[in-house]
């Protein structure tokens, strides 16, 4: 991993509290994608089981998005 790609995320705690830095943080690692990288790293899976989960996921969506766009044009 370069230098350029590597960061780390700090934050200060101040007057405000502990409960306020602790909030700012989390919401820090959500915006980098730590916790979504976490969670991906759990647990290895191979790439034809990635690869189907990403199929699902993509029928999925287009089904939800063609259930909407049908769902208004019934009277």
């Amino acid at each position: 991993m370069s230098n350029a790609t590597k960061s780390s995320i700090k934050v200060k705690v101040d007057d405000r509290g502990v409960e306020r830095s602790l909030k700012k943080f989390k919401r820090l690692c959500e915006s980098f994608g730590v916790i979504r990288e976490y969670r991906k790293r759990q647990e290895y899976k191979k790439p034809s089981i990635r690869n189907k989960e990403k199929t699902a996921a993509a029928e999925k969506r287009r089904k939800k998005s063609q259930f909407k766009y049908n769902r208004g044009g019934k009277i």
